[in-house]
């Protein structure tokens, strides 16, 4: 990896699936994986190509139970494009010598260009270069130019240009045994000698979906064409004569459209009118490239390190999945992008680690996927009734509508046995989503949506809470029973039989953080906002009253002069650590390991990943310290640093998510050792130490983690209040980087930290002036200002004030 370009040399197998994932092209409504062209889905190569929001649900037959799962689709691929001559086989790397082989995803032009050079087994010699594009001005439209040339002879070869049906969800294989055939109807046909079109639908969502590809040669090369339709599967074959050093380009455009977008009458139709209409190649990689222009200076990243290039393919890939064209569609936040199959496409609660860094670039993208979940309101309004409870319980698992999709059993593949998955125990992810509205309306100032859709979301989201929590008279607080919190490892008590914890720390604390700020929002609203709102919420200042106290007393467990996880975790077993990285060097899934031995993570004091500590990630130390102090706590430095010291060698780190919530809260905590965490949270999917989950998916959630690490875990920057707050932390590391932020209608306020200074510009605009709050004062930046504060060690900031 250097500057804007992710490099591979040479050609191995071995490395083929995550390459794919990295190399992946998307523009935010479909992805492609970056597949060799020439090599057909096997145990080496995985082809996918995956539409935001497009799912699809079937039933399986696992462990003598039905069981149904609802998927992302893997749609028919389209890159298929071979190759050979006129006396040989088709050209493969896995088949054919490989000469040269070279990849390189272009980050500042969203392009991947793959060359190459064969020898068939006749001796003849072929180079080839491919460039694709999934284009970023039109989202439906995807393009692949290969040019060939041949060395050292001249003769005939023969080029097949397809469209693929035959695809199916085999990209995971702890999948295997579930059902993966998602597309039925497959038909094909041509309106013209150089296009052939596809269409399908998934079988249980009925969503229809319509591929139309053009394929043709350069103006200078007279092409015979033959076409022909074999079982799902549309092929092109041109035949062509290649004269020694003479490059003849092949050109491949293809439209893709569904059911579900806006503003046509047929997928089919559509498909074919827009491939039709579509400028040439050349032309449409200059506009293209021009929108990946627009979407860097949107987005501008400036980390003059080794970190740098890491920073910006990570913000590349998640322009790639949640771009501008995002906020047109009705899809969520997929936890391993539009990259693969891996957690089969679902929406977590990755849209916390998310949200943050699109507020602050693309608000309107953060505002359509918290429409997603306000969708999905009424259906989490229903779970919750359904499970006994007021309010809206949304999914800790969500695909297409909103319904609970976390399966009901979860494979262990170092014991081959199929267990109960109680993740959906996980009902944090309610206060996610309410942290989420919150965050986007400070940072964007859009009040419209926090009095219509934000402040309905949080109003059952808080009721949720104060639902569940039961008042405990011997402990004279409230108490959340039968959840599992972030940690995941612990679902349940050593040798209880009912599953879930009592008291997760992190879920109390968030808990009493969404029923206060609700009603501060509700205290906020317009006279006649709010009673609109108490009206169709059927709220009554009884109810209010019961916020209030809960949100005042729910119980936050202590052990040993730090917070618990959750009650009863300081009297879990302490586990040899050693003896397990001794036995087994990497421990980060330990839960698996534990299990295959017959025992149980339950019983040990060990987390996945952070758990106590995620209140350090999304609270500042001031806040979260009123925030104790609301629910009658005390948390000074020193409980939270004795807290973080017991976590820290406590945690397993089996979550990409893991390293980047420990590094971030140790640039406060114990700087010294916060950058062996960040550099983890930076390598994580680049060098795949999860062992072989990237080539699954890339890990969305963790990649736009490490870019707001940098845009506010460095900076202290908070949206809080209606002023920027900056309380910078600059690790040794990361001492110098730069970027720009949108902030409630500005454009490009650019906050660059150097040499010990910290300079926020406001462009010139006619917005009002930006306040700025320090640690010890709050100043004002006017458009067309600049201020300047500086950052000695051991003494008060220095500001300095200039005009641009």
């Amino acid at each position: 990896m250097r500057d804007w370009t992710l490099e591979y040399e040479g050609y191995d197998p071995a490395e083929e699936r995550l390459r794919e994932a990295l190399c992946t092209l998307g523009n935010g409504c479909f992805a492609t994986r970056g597949a060799i062209p020439e090599c057909a889905a096997d145990a080496i190569h995985y082809p996918g190509t995956y539409v935001a929001g497009c799912y699809n649900r079937l039933t399986s037959d696992v462990a003598g139970r039905k069981v149904e799962n609802e998927d992302m689709v893997n749609l028919p691929n389209w890159l298929p494009l071979r190759f050979r001559t006129d006396t040989g086989t088709w050209f493969t790397p896995d088949t054919h010598k490989v000469l040269d082989h070279r990849q390189s995803l272009d980050l500042r032009s969203g392009t991947l260009e793959r060359v190459v050079r064969y020898e068939d087994h006749d001796g003849r010699r072929l180079a080839v270069r491919q460039v694709r594009a999934v284009h970023m001005t039109d989202p439906h439209l995807a393009l692949l130019r290969t040019e060939v040339t041949a060395e050292g002879w001249s003769g005939r070869l023969e080029v097949e240009s397809a469209l693929d049906g035959t695809i199916t969800n085999t990209g995971v294989e702890r999948y295997d045994a579930l059902a993966h055939r998602h597309l039925t109807h497959v038909r094909t046909g041509s309106p013209a000698p150089d296009t052939v079109w596809m269409r399908c639908r998934t079988r249980t969502s009925d969503i229809r979906i319509a591929l139309a590809s053009r394929t043709v040669t350069d103006t200078g090369t007279h092409a015979e064409t033959e076409l022909s339709h074999e079982h799902a599967r549309a092929v092109q074959v041109l035949r062509f004569c290649l004269t020694d050093g003479r490059t003849v380009t092949v050109d491949k455009t293809v439209a893709l459209h569904t059911s579900r977008d806006r503003a046509i009458s047929d997928p089919l139709h559509a498909a074919l009118d827009r491939v039709r209409r579509a400028e040439d190649v050349e032309t449409l990689l200059r506009s293209h490239r021009a929108a990946w222009q627009r979407l860097w200076r949107n987005a501008e990243l400036d980390v003059p390190t080794d970190a740098g290039p890491v920073l910006r393919l990570h913000l590349f890939h998640v322009l790639q999945a949640l771009s501008p064209h995002t906020a047109d569609l009705d899809a969520g936040v997929p936890a391993r992008g539009l990259h693969g199959e891996a957690y089969r496409g679902h929406v977590f609660w990755d849209e916390l680690f998310v949200l943050p860094y699109l507020n602050l670039h693309f608000p309107e993208v953060s505002k359509a996927l918290l429409s997603y979940r306000h969708r999905r309101l009424a259906q989490a309004c229903r779970s919750a009734t359904d499970a006994g409870h007021t309010g809206a319980m949304y999914p800790w698992q969500s695909g297409s509508d909103g319904r609970e999709e976390t399966q009901r059993l979860h494979l262990n593949p170092r014991s081959g046995r199929w267990l109960p998955d109680r993740s959906r125990l996980q009902h944090h992810v309610g206060s996610a989503i309410a942290y989420n509205v919150w965050q986007y309306c400070e940072a964007s100032g859009d009040t419209e949506f926090l009095y219509t859709k934000g402040v309905e979301i949080l109003v059952q989201i808080a009721r949720f809470w104060a639902g569940v929590a039961e008042f405990d008279r011997t402990l004279g607080r409230y108490r959340i029973r039968g959840v599992v919190g972030p940690d995941e490892y612990h679902d349940a008590y050593p040798g209880a039989r009912k599953p879930g914890l009592d008291d997760n720390a992190y879920t109390n604390v968030t808990a009493a953080w969404v029923l206060a700020r609700t009603l501060d929002v509700l205290d906020r609203l317009p006279g006649p906002v709010r009673r609109d709102v108490c009206e169709t919420a059927d709220l009554d200042a009884a109810e209010l009253d019961l916020w209030d106290d809960v949100s005042r007393r729910l119980h936050v467990p202590f052990h040993a002069g730090v917070i618990s996880q959750f009650e009863g975790f300081g009297d879990l077993d302490e586990l040899d650590w050693q003896a397990y990285r001794d036995r087994y060097g990497d421990i980060r899934r330990l839960d698996r390991i534990l299990e295959a031995e017959g025992d149980t993570v339950n019983r040990y004091q060990a987390s996945k990943q952070a758990d106590v500590l995620m209140l350090g990630y999304l609270f500042s130390p001031a806040e979260l310290a009123e925030l104790f102090g609301r629910l009658g706590h005390q948390l000074d430095d020193a409980l939270w640093s004795r807290t973080v010291d017991h976590y820290l060698c406590r945690t397993s780190h089996g979550s990409t998510l893991s390293s980047l919530v420990h590094g971030w809260v140790l640039t406060r905590a114990r700087r010294a050792d916060a950058w062996t965490y960040v550099h983890e949270a930076l390598a994580g999917d680049i060098a795949d130490l999860q062992g072989g989950t990237t080539g699954e998916g890339i890990h969305l959630g963790a990649m736009a983690g490490t870019l707001d690490l940098v845009q506010r875990g460095l900076t202290g920057l908070e949206t809080r209040g209606g002023v920027l707050r900056l309380d910078p932390v600059p690790l040794p590391e990361l001492s110098e980087y730069g970027f720009t932020i949108r902030y409630r209608g500005h454009r490009g306020v650019l906050l660059k930290l150097s040499s010990g200074r910290l300079r926020v510009s406001v462009p010139t605009s006619d917005r009002d002036p930006i306040g700025i709050a320090l640690a010890d004062r709050t100043v004002s930046v006017a458009p067309g200002e600049s201020c300047t504060l500086a950052l000695p060690d051991g003494s008060n900031p220095v500001l300095r004030r200039t005009r641009a």
